[in-house]
């Protein structure tokens, strides 16, 4: 049963994810109609993504985002152009 309740948990938290993934393709979407630069659209998109990180969970948590995040993209987790096996 333990195991069935954690694949419901991921599937739910897969599911947000998606969700909030499309909320930021529109709204990049509409900047970008807007004329707004991508650089700055990403730039704007980090800078809120930290300053709500730290607000809710402190700087700390905010560190480890950054440490696990420059280890994912220099995995290659974001490059357009990776391949998956």
């Amino acid at each position: 049963m333990e195991a069935s309740l954690n694949e419901i948990d991921d599937m739910i938290v897969h599911e947000k994810m998606q969700a909030a993934l499309e909320y930021q393709n529109e709204a990049w979407a509409d900047g970008m109609a807007d004329g707004i630069e991508t650089e700055i659209i990403a730039d704007a998109a980090i800078a809120h993504a930290l300053r709500e990180t730290i607000r809710l969970h402190g700087e700390s948590s905010a560190e480890a985002l950054l440490d696990s995040l420059r280890e994912r993209m220099l995995a290659g987790e974001f490059s357009a152009n990776r391949t998956l096996q």
